[in-house]
């Protein structure tokens, strides 16, 4: 015989009832939004060219891959070649990562909600946004959020 089961209800607790997004600002009226879409477009152009160099270099590695024995344990150049694939393949996901967050960045330009911090709805600073223009959370929440 099967036995129904129900879920218990879930409790909320404060911490996070406070890590509750703030609703969706607009974007700040004196933010220089051309110069923002100018320097994400820029980015994304760098970020695409690290993906292609890093592919180029997967590629290379794995082609030399082919000339060494399949014995890594016997052949010293074995784990080099390991090694060498698995900080490519690493460079690969935190460049396309990079990518992504460009444009998301760029979504929220286009959509009005570019330069606002996603927590606490407060404009991000244009200094951040010089440095970090994908940025989603001001220096404050940003730091908050690093901590936990």
């Amino acid at each position: 015989m099967t036995r129904k089961t129900t879920a218990a209800p879930r409790k909320t607790s404060t911490a996070a009832a406070a890590r509750v997004p703030a609703p969706k600002q607009s974007t700040p009226a004196d933010l220089d939004t051309g110069h923002f879409a100018e320097l994400l477009d820029e980015r994304i152009g760098q970020a695409r060219e690290k993906i292609n160099a890093v592919v180029a270099d997967i590629r290379e590695v794995t082609l030399a891959a082919k000339d060494t024995p399949a014995d890594d344990e016997h052949d010293p150049e074995g784990s080099t070649v390991s090694v060498e694939r698995n900080n490519e393949m690493a460079l690969l996901a935190s460049a396309e990562a990079s990518l992504i967050e460009l444009l998301d960045a760029q979504v929220r330009l286009e959509e009005g909600t570019y330069g606002v911090c996603e927590m606490c709805g407060n404009p991000i600073p244009a200094e951040r946004l010089e440095i970090r223009p994908e940025a989603r959370y001001c220096v404050t929440c940003a730091a908050a959020a690093r901590r936990r």
